[in-house]
């Protein structure tokens, strides 16, 4: 069965920091890139980051200069560190995984491409 479980979630205050993981199991971990994305309540989901099954990464401009994605093959686990979090980071994250076809960052925020979606994981960030 394939599954990807998000954790890490949880509530924190201006400026702090939480770190998610993404647990992949049931299909080839490294044989894709994970994306996170964020959906707030009324309004649409939207990309956050990705890395590619070797390493490469991309940020939405909103978090670039305080979130870090990275992977762990070994442990099929994809992570996202988040600092300095603001009010408007609250929502729910989610990670995905993107067939290492679509190589280009072109696609990564395409979700019809993504095969496999986890549940989601709150993040609430009070001022």
């Amino acid at each position: 069965e394939v599954q990807l479980v998000e954790s890490g979630g949880g509530l924190v205050q201006t400026e702090g920091s939480l770190r998610l993981s993404c647990a992949a199991s049931g299909f080839r971990f490294d044989d894709y890139a994970i994306s996170w994305f964020r959906q707030a309540p009324g309004k649409e989901r939207e990309w956050v980051s990705c890395i590619s099954s070797d390493g490469w990464t991309g940020y939405a401009d909103s978090v670039a200069d305080r979130f870090t994605i990275s992977r762990d093959n070994a442990k099929n686990t994809a992570y996202l560190q988040m600092n300095s979090l603001k009010a408007e980071d609250t929502a729910v994250y989610s990670c995905a995984a993107l067939p290492r076809t679509y190589f280009s960052d072109l696609f990564w925020r395409q979700r019809s491409l993504y095969d496999y979606w986890g549940r989601g994981t709150q993040v609430t960030v009070s001022s």
